[in-house]
């Protein structure tokens, strides 16, 4: 057996944010973006072997993670990297602060969409940097940008353009005609683009293939910043190692300049599990991935059942973004917390009428977050009358 992704790991006495978030309380936590799923044994082993040695001291340029990762890129998504392009880092999140400081002046602007995974927005707030944000818009059941809109708000001080795609929370995989329009998107505005696109190996629709935005053209690669992370595919995020790809020299070296001292390289260990994930995690992936869309799917018909409740199906990611518009509630984050539910906040991403559900969990505890979610659904009716 691969994996067994029905196992309960008890993670509520371990260090884990997530299930130390409601220490001594019978809330399902639901919210962050780790999965409750055993890493693959590669890792492990790989880890294992790694802490035996029982030194631990700098590490050197990890060149082996650079040509692993290259050779993945090309085989899953037929893209040629130069191994000058990549630049390792210890978090997407650190790639995403990094471009906003390095990229962006004071008085410019950068473009966001909203909802959006709350880091964009802590980017460029905490920079002091204005951000326009574009709309998602609900289009065929599909959570997509309108870039319309949002010319009308363009005042040329705009200097980069953040994507999400996989789009985090709403599950969007953008295809190769919308990818061109937000890359036509930025060559009229003279935008670099910094694409987060930590969630391209979680596809959970067959027909549906990720393509990295730096791999539309010459233009659109020269023009960005690509970031990638084998950590919730393998579910190693408290390990931390990412990649940015960026294949414009200026814009690399004013990258990587602006992280000296700052930004720390990346700790041995997590480059081990990287290595490990990349080369020889794939039949693992697989595994999960048919795992996940079986919960997305099991979800997906439960709440749609639920009228006071409505959600499209995520073509990626584990990770529901919940309507709860219907419900005459100010805070649909507590209330669910007082019925044993630990969502993510919509209002954290910039719509206070949802809420993010993280199915990355067994089918158990799926299967009781559900009923719970029933339940609570139930005593809001009753308390209407």
């Amino acid at each position: 057996m691969i994996s067994n992704f029905d196992q309960q790991i008890e993670r509520r006495f371990s260090d884990s944010a997530k299930w130390n978030k409601y220490k001594g309380k019978d809330i399902i936590p639901l919210w962050v973006a780790d999965t409750d799923f055993k890493s693959p044994k590669c890792i492990i082993d790989a880890i294992n072997n790694r802490v035996s040695h029982g030194i631990f001291g700098y590490g050197k340029k990890p060149t082996l993670l650079i040509d692993i990762f290259i050779n993945y890129i090309s085989k899953k998504f037929n893209w040629s990297l130069d191994p000058e392009w990549i630049v390792v880092l210890p978090g997407i999140v650190s790639g995403l602060h990094l471009s906003v400081r390095t990229f962006t002046c004071d008085h410019e602007r950068i473009i966001t969409p909203i909802p959006i995974y709350p880091p964009f927005r802590n980017a460029a707030k905490l920079a002091n940097r204005d951000q326009l944000n574009i709309p998602l818009v609900l289009k065929n059941r599909r959570w997509v940008l309108d870039l319309n809109i949002t010319e009308s708000k363009i005042n040329h001080k705009e200097k980069l353009l953040m994507l999400c795609n996989p789009q985090n929370p709403g599950g969007t995989v953008y295809t190769r005609k919308e990818l061109m329009d937000q890359l036509n998107f930025a060559q009229q505005n003279n935008l670099i683009v910094c694409s987060d696109e930590i969630h391209c190996d979680l596809i959970l629709e067959p027909k549906i293939k990720h393509i990295p935005f730096g791999s539309l053209s010459s233009d659109a690669a020269q023009r960005s910043i690509t970031l990638m992370s084998p950590s919730k595919s393998f579910n190693i995020a408290g390990l931390g190692a990412s990649i940015a790809i960026i294949p414009n020299r200026s814009l690399r070296n004013r990258f990587v300049q602006a992280r000296q001292g700052i930004i720390p390289e990346v700790n041995i260990l997590a480059i081990v599990a990287a290595e490990a994930a990349w080369l020889n995690g794939h039949t693992w992936l697989k595994y999960l991935i048919d795992y996940l869309r079986n919960n997305r799917d099991f979800l997906v018909s439960q709440l749609n059942l639920m009228p006071e409740l409505s959600m499209v199906s995520p073509e990626a990611t584990y990770l529901g973004w919940i309507d709860v518009s219907n419900l005459n509630i100010n805070n649909p984050q507590m209330y669910f917390e007082n019925h044993g539910l630990g969502f993510s906040s919509g209002m954290e991403f910039g719509n206070n009428n949802f809420i993010r559900f993280n199915f990355g969990c067994t089918r158990i505890t799926l299967k009781k977050a559900i009923r719970r979610l029933k339940r609570a659904l139930e005593q809001y009716n009753i308390s209407k009358f």
